[in-house]
């Protein structure tokens, strides 16, 4: 058919064509295919909803997309922050995992296929790319019965409807059309009583950042730009420090339109993104001011720009600053944050303000399901960072591993709603609230504060026993010392009672003293050094040999808690360290992290609320090193009954089981006093929490973790073998037994693991 026929002849009328349309059922519909929807949809479709994923891009991942190249952070904060083991659990902790046991060399393509792959074995997900919703249709009460979406590869309309939907879009397109309340914009500082907040309410937003990669071709490269590439670059790279090394989301700072409309206006700051980011590259290449670039060629530039914020929905509750810098207990609490709050100047690059401002919490805070439905759609869950929040606290909340993990809080509470027919506020009823936070924790979230203790789990009426257990009496020096240029400590999981005399060996240039303190956290479950126990001092000979000396701090503790051995600035004096890692120990300096901190010790403005305390971070590995040393008497905090404490990391204690460093073949053991009939057991290994893992970009030195069990048996009370895996980097194991068995005991054996002591955290019996 020509183009006349398809038309009609003249004279003729012309003729009508409607695109197809397919209809979806589903239990749940996720609208937005980043980490936020993904996490959400895979949590709801394992435990059995039929899910439609509805993304609009080509793949899924959002801002940790190779569309956009921004590495996958939350309240680990790139090790730059007072929030240790704080690495968010769950799906997108699996997500992370597999993620550097693949890909340690951070390839933004890679990560695009592995969340395509996790997506695709979940047989109960309809997955919809390249699929924009255009329409809702609502119920008399406000409900959602339907959605429609257009895919632009296939011309195809879809029809979704379902119970129960969740918006994770990002601009929050499913909410505006059915009628969710929003905001946008900051409010004014009488509203919610935020000391950060301006005077009056703004318009003022986050705004968009585009990123470019670079590769050294290894001979020289002329740049030609295009003729829209900004000309004026030297008025922005005034106010900020531009290295040619930097690549992909290390130029974050390349940011604009949070003084424009950042939904409808969203093509025009893209256009001018690309202005600014063709013209920084340009400056580079051709200013003359970095002969080093001479080789350098433009390898990828961003399509599409990484939003920060548009609109934020309602829910019941509106989290606040206060409720993150105080850490605010909620009966509902369901997830967690830990990103700093992390504000831009709307003008992003041309602001002669610093491209951000990032205040610190003195440890994690929790975060309510009330704020992850709409206050006025009764079937409308909110993920991602749309959540109900201000401005202020939308600066913390709004990074993708937080907001990953709120996603599974919210595909689990679809999960429950759908099984009780019951709608998203009904969950927040106490019975059903615990019944939510018990069956997070169990695919595991962390819920900071909130134990485990699911009713139906059978470990925990076992007597958990084991081959062995270790105590830490001594870290052995490997020859090595570190400088004490600026302050050092050790964090150590201490016990009730008396704490044990410490023992270093230290070398120093002159005689002198080496003085100690014992701190540790007001708040338990932090680990922000803000009360001092006790001091000691030590007198230091002079010479080329370490000299040994004890520190004893004469002091007990009413309950377990970790503890900060302090060691003051002394530039005389080196200490010797060890390069053995152990799970729930870490060593830290006092210092800060340029990429989220300006300074050691914050010190926020008077008047803004914000906490002033020390930053005390531990090193990277390979780099990272503990002290060596002696504890006496040794710390037994690693006992066999810490599987069932219902803790799953570090956090008051060490809660892990380690055995000791000569057993060969460690092994846990659970037995009970009466037969018990059981089809799996659930383990928690150690893959070291305090580790960001970011997804991109970085890298990584390792892709298992050192304390991660790698291959283990399980065996019933005859011996006979239940299951074993022989290839392991996870750190959620589940082991289906071929047939339900009948038992009064099961051995966990270890059989392999990384370069440190193994560590199992929990065991579940079901």
């Amino acid at each position: 058919m020509n183009a006349s026929q398809a038309t009609g002849a003249p004279g003729t009328k012309a003729q009508t064509r409607e695109m197809p349309t397919i209809s979806v059922d589903a239990d749940l519909v996720v609208v937005g295919g980043g980490l936020a929807g993904t996490c959400c949809a895979i949590t709801a479709a394992r435990e059995g909803l039929k899910v439609a994923l509805v993304q609009d891009r080509p793949v899924l991942g959002g801002n940790a997309s190779s569309e956009v190249r921004l590495w996958v952070l939350g309240a680990t904060s790139h090790m730059g922050n007072n929030n240790r083991w704080a690495r968010e659990g769950g799906v997108i902790d699996e997500l992370l995992v597999e993620n550097t046991w693949r890909n340690p060399e951070g390839n933004a393509v890679l990560l695009d296929s592995l969340l395509l792959e996790f997506v695709l074995r979940e047989p109960n997900i309809r997955l919809l790319l390249n699929t924009a919703i255009d329409r809702a249709e609502c119920a008399e009460d406000g409900a959602i019965r339907s959605v429609s979406g257009f895919c632009s590869q296939n011309q195809t309309q879809y029809a979704l409807r379902a119970p129960l939907f969740c918006d994770a879009s990002g601009d929050g397109v499913l909410g505006f059309l059915a009628g969710a309340a929003f905001r946008v914009g900051a409010e004014a500082r009488s509203e919610f009583g935020e000391l950060l907040a301006p005077e009056q309410e703004n318009q003022d937003l986050l705004g968009h950042s585009l990123y470019f990669y670079t590769r050294d071709t290894g001979r020289p490269v002329v740049y030609v730009p295009p003729a829209f590439a900004l000309q004026d670059v030297e008025r922005i790279v005034r106010y900020r420090e531009l290295r040619v090394t930097d690549s992909g989301c290390r130029l974050w700072w390349l940011e604009y339109g949070g003084s424009r409309d950042t939904v409808y206006e969203t093509e025009e700051i893209k256009w001018e993104l690309w202005r600014v980011a063709y013209g920084v590259w340009n400056y580079i290449k051709n200013s003359g001011t970095f002969p080093e670039a001479e080789c350098l060629t433009l390898e990828w530039m961003g399509m599409i720009p990484g939003k920060r914020e548009s609109r934020r929905f309602e829910g019941d509750v509106i989290l606040t600053q206060q409720d993150l810098v105080e850490q605010k207990q909620f009966a509902d609490a369901v997830s967690f944050g830990g990103w700093a709050i992390d504000l831009h100047p709307a003008e992003g690059v041309y602001s002669p303000k610093p491209g951000c401002e990032q205040w610190h919490a003195k440890g994690v805070y929790q975060i309510p399901y009330r704020a992850m439905y709409s206050r006025n759609v009764p079937n409308l869950f909110l993920a991602g960072r749309i959540l109900s929040a201000s401005h202020i606290a939308f600066g913390s909340t709004r990074v993708m591993a937080t907001c990953a993990h709120n996603g599974q809080a919210v595909g689990m509470a679809a999960v429950i709603c759908s099984e009780s027919s019951v709608r998203p506020r009904e969950l927040v009823a106490e019975d059903r609230m615990r019944a939510l936070q018990q069956r997070l924790l169990r695919t595991g979230q962390h819920i900071p504060g909130v134990a485990g203790g699911d009713i139906a789990e059978k470990a925990r009426s076992a007597v958990v026993t084991a081959s062995s257990t270790f105590e830490l009496a001594e870290l052995a020096s490997n020859g090595e010392r570190v400088s004490l240029d600026h302050p050092r400590a050790m964090l150590l999981p201490l016990t009730k009672g008396e704490v044990p005399a410490f023992g270093l060996t230290v070398y120093a240039q002159r005689a002198t003293t080496l003085r100690a303190e014992l701190w540790m956290s007001a708040r338990s479950g932090n680990f922000t050094p803000d009360v001092l126990l006790s001091s000691a001092e030590a007198a230091v000979d002079a010479g080329g040999k370490g000299q040994k000396v004890e520190l004893q701090f004469h002091c007990e503790l009413e309950e377990d808690s970790y503890g900060f051995v302090m060691l003051s600035t002394n530039e005389d004096i080196s200490v010797a360290v060890t390069d053995e890692y152990l799970c729930g120990v870490l060593t830290l300096s006092q210092r800060m992290n340029g990429a989220v901190a300006k300074s050691a010790v914050q010190q926020p403005p008077e008047g803004s609320g914000l906490d002033t305390f020390a930053f005390w971070l531990p090193d990277r590995r390979p780099d990272a090193r503990n002290f060596a040393i002696t504890i006496d008497p040794p710390l037994a905090g690693f006992e066999a009954r810490n599987v069932i404490n219902g803790f799953s990391r570090p956090w008051q204690s060490a809660n892990v089981w380690m055995p000791a460093r000569n057993d060969r073949r460690p092994a846990l053991r659970l037995t009970w006093t009466e037969p018990q009939t059981l089809g799996q057991i659930e383990i928690v290994f150690d893959t070291d929490y305090d580790h960001p893992m970011e997804s991109v970009l970085m890298g990584h030195p390792e892709r298992v973790m050192p304390g991660c069990v790698t291959s283990f048996e399980v065996r019933g009370e005859g011996g006979e073998l239940l299951g074993e895996v022989k290839e392991n980097h996870q750190t959620r194991v589940r082991v289906r037994f071929a047939q339900a068995v009948v038992t009064r005991e099961l051995s966990v054996i270890l059989l392999s693991h990384g370069r440190a002591l193994p560590a199992i955290y929990e065991v579940r019996c079901y």
